[in-house]
Parts: structure tokens; C-alpha cells; sequence
């Protein structure tokens, strides 16, 4: 993923958190942690929608559905930071260090947030991939766990964490 269309919130990118730069205001602070919430969103959602196809698809359990969605998730969600620090010509142990440092909080409220859902939702997990149910569900189960992980995000980054630290290397 480019990241690029961060290139406005430039007064982060130097470590520092919108408390410590009296230029930034609280919309430039929810700007770039929805901006950092929708880039997590996009790797769990393609980790979540392949896990769940993958597993509603060979008949397994909601256990193991679950578990190849999650790590998907987390797979996609890290690689999307990962991708464009390589391409910059960071090393990968250093990449992979920030997408850690990044992503990690974000995801994992996410993942959390949207698998519970779609476990409470009756039917959801047993829905076939050509039902309503099952990818209104998910969909569903994706928007509240982004709605979830923006604090988290938030938090992070006006303290110099979580995607500012990403930002940083741009």
C-alpha cells in the first residue's frame, strides 16, 4: 500500500505527537488516525474475507475459520506497511520491526472486535458464501471493529506510536 496520502500530515512524521506540535489540531490527529484505522481495516479485511472464504469454503469449524482468518489478517495487515518500507530500501528486519510497533494494537482490536460479532450474529458462521447473511455480517463485523480501533489508533498516535512511528520513515 502507498502510503503517500499521508504526505499532508508531514508534522508527524519527525516523532512528534500533536500535543508537542502547536501547529497540528485535534481534526488533523482524527484525520491521520482514521487514515491509519482504514490502512489496518484494509489488511484485516482481505485477511478476514480470505480466512472466512477459505474456511466456510472446506467445511470447517467456526474454531479453525477463525483462526486461518485471523492470521491472515495479521499477514495482510503487516504486509501492507511492510511493502512500500522495502520498496523505500529499508532492510526487512527494520520493516518489520515498525509494521510490529505499527499495527499491532490496531489489528488485534479489530480482530478481536470482528470475530466476536460474527459469532454472536445466529447463522453468520454457518452461512454459505452465497448468502447475505454471511457477507452482511462481515461487513458489518469489519465496520464496527474499525469504529473500535480508531481510539486506538488515536491514542497511539498522539503519543509518538502506532502509525507515527511508520510515518516517521515517509
Amino acid at each position: 500500500m502507498n502510503h503517500a496520502h499521508h504526505g499532508h500530515h508531514d508534522h508527524f512524521a519527525h516523532g512528534a505527537s500533536p500535543a508537542q506540535d502547536g501547529h497540528s489540531t485535534q481534526r488533523g490527529l482524527n484525520a491521520l488516525a482514521w487514515s491509519a484505522t482504514l490502512h489496518c481495516l484494509t489488511g484485516c479485511a482481505i485477511g478476514e474475507v480470505l480466512g472466512m472464504v477459505i474456511g466456510t469454503a472446506l467445511g470447517w469449524g467456526n474454531l479453525e475459520t477463525i483462526a486461518i482468518a485471523v492470521v491472515l489478517a495479521f499477514f495482510f495487515g503487516y504486509a501492507l506497511t511492510v511493502r512500500p518500507l522495502l520498496r523505500d530500501g529499508m532492510r526487512l528486519r527494520q520493516a518489520a520491526k515498525l509494521a510490529l510497533a505499527a499495527d499491532t494494537a490496531s489489528i488485534t482490536v479489530m480482530e478481536i472486535v470482528d470475530n466476536l460479532i460474527m459469532l454472536v450474529i445466529p447463522g453468520a458462521m454457518d452461512a454459505g458464501l452465497d448468502s447475505a447473511l454471511f457477507w452482511g455480517s462481515l461487513a458489518f463485523a469489519l465496520a464496527v471493529a474499525a469504529v473500535a480501533a480508531f481510539p486506538v489508533n488515536r491514542w497511539l498516535i498522539a503519543r509518538g506510536k502506532g502509525h507515527a512511528v511508520v510515518h516517521a520513515h515517509h
